[in-house]
């Protein structure tokens, strides 16, 4: 609160003495009133005299009270010395005209006073905005990570060397969004939120409380039934810029930033995420959609997980080599070992399609690939030319937008045509890449080019 506040709503001291003076003047004056009437009653044109004395000292008292009025609305002196800075900085030409940019920052101080009120006046003196600001408290030091709104014409090297010449060191900076003006602890019961509702989502709220980091889910038995050796202790381990904590489902978590180590803060809130995953236990959403096939069929979308591993290997006796090898590119019997890995929410996303009676038809796999997003589809070769993998591959790619991904990628084989037109229907921006005989079709996703998608529901994540 400033001096100027604190003066208007302080109380005013009551002067006893002026009241004094004022009632004994008030008596004065009637005793001088009285002598007057008295001298002048008596004479022939006293209340003549009497009268006009009255109306004198109405009009008077009327103007009185007018002028008082009009002027004591007027701002009191100090005030035009405290508004015309105001009026100035609102009149300046670069306040409206000058654009800003969003930038997070992450820099370490020294752990003494006045470190960061040295940080804070170098910003100020650059006109840049302090909208967050987090403290990561370390053995030597500390981390101080700011939300900040600079100017753009402000670069971001330039911003660097004023930070390090104001004391701080390991300066990391980059662009950010609107998305981040989200406090931190808004963002992490938000993330919390997602993963209590779907398993799936742990990766992926990983990734976002950490920022630009690879997420690895290491399994603890390959895909060959050998054990694997991925172990982490219940506490997991911290080591600079790589995390590993122990997988609820078996395995390990390992969380990889090389251009920026984690502090003891982010490790707690990420350990404090899988806790809460493990706790919860296996869980998918149990949404279905009914579709209509353009022959009439009636079919079901819905989400998958390891209790449709029967269904999904009698799906594969099913379908004949050719489809199976398209899928797996590998040797045809090795294909159901491929599937307890493929519906377990740790690795992505499963949809299945589902006929009137109940039978499995058709697969689609949106798998988490480090950084990468991979789609893949299985459809039995009964079903195939329906539209039904340009059905599942469309609902994949909006799942992929949901979580954020900005590409996805499919691997098939040249000779592969359906697959191929499936992407192509997307209508997004694609890249191809073959290499000796294998085919890899990477879709670019963007709000604009995603539109036209077909809708899929937040219930079914």
């Amino acid at each position: 609160m400033t001096d100027v506040t604190s003066s208007k709503s302080a109380r005013r001291p009551h002067h006893w003495r002026r009241d004094l003076i004022e009632l004994a003047a008030l008596f004065t004056a009637v005793a001088v009133a009285d002598a007057i009437a008295n001298l002048i009653g008596h004479q022939p044109d006293g209340p003549y005299l009497l009268i006009a004395s009255a109306v004198a000292l109405t009009a008077t008292a009327a103007f009185h009270t007018w002028w008082a009025r009009r002027h004591s609305h007027a701002p009191p002196p100090d005030a035009e010395v405290y508004a015309a800075p105001a009026a100035q900085a609102d009149a300046s030409p670069d306040s409206a005209a000058t654009e800003t940019v969003l930038w997070r920052m992450r820099t370490t101080v020294r752990d003494a006073p006045g470190s960061l009120a040295a940080l804070c006046t170098v910003l100020a003196h650059h006109r840049i905005d302090i909208l967050t600001l987090q403290t990561h408290p370390l053995a030597e030091g500390t981390v101080d990570e700011f939300l900040l709104r600079a100017p753009a014409s402000l670069p971001a090297a330039q911003l660097t060397r004023a930070i390090s010449d104001a004391g701080g060191s390991s300066t990391w900076i980059e662009r950010a969004d609107a998305h981040d003006l989200v406090d931190a602890p808004t963002r992490v019961l938000g993330l919390a939120t997602r993963t209590a509702l779907d398993a799936a989502e742990l990766p992926l709220a990983l990734r976002q409380l950490l920022g630009r980091c690879t997420i690895h889910s290491l399994p603890a038995v390959s895909i060959t039934g050998r054990a694997t050796g991925e172990t982490a202790p219940v506490e997991g381990v911290l080591e600079e810029t790589v995390m590993r904590l122990r997988d609820p489902s078996g395995g390990v978590i390992t969380v990889e930033r090389p251009y920026l180590p984690f502090t003891p803060t982010e490790f707690a809130r990420a350990r404090a995420l899988v806790e809460l995953d493990a706790r919860l236990g296996p869980r998918i959403p149990r949404s279905e959609h009914v579709l209509t096939l353009p022959e009439g069929n009636a079919i079901t979308v819905r989400r998958a997980d390891g209790d449709d591993l029967e269904a999904a290997r009698a799906m594969h006796d099913r379908c004949s080599e050719q489809t199976l090898r398209l899928r797996y590119h590998g040797p045809v019997r090795d294909a159901d070992r491929y599937l307890e890995h493929l519906l377990s929410p740790r690795f992505g996303r499963t949809l299945a399609v589902q006929t009137a009676s109940g039978r499995t038809v058709a697969l689609g796999h949106l798998l988490w690939d480090g950084d990468e997003t991979e789609v893949a589809l299985l459809v039995e070769d009964d079903w195939q030319r329906r539209g039904i993998g340009s059905e599942l591959l469309g609902r994949l790619v909006a799942l992929a937008v949901e979580a954020g991904c900005e590409s996805v990628y499919a691997v098939t084989q040249a000779s592969n045509t359906g697959m191929v037109a499936a992407m192509r229907a997307l209508s997004l921006p694609l890249d191809y890449q073959i290499e000796e005989g294998t085919l890899v079709i990477t879709a670019r996703l963007s709000s604009a080019a995603v539109r036209s998608l077909p809708p899929y529901e937040r219930a079914e994540r």
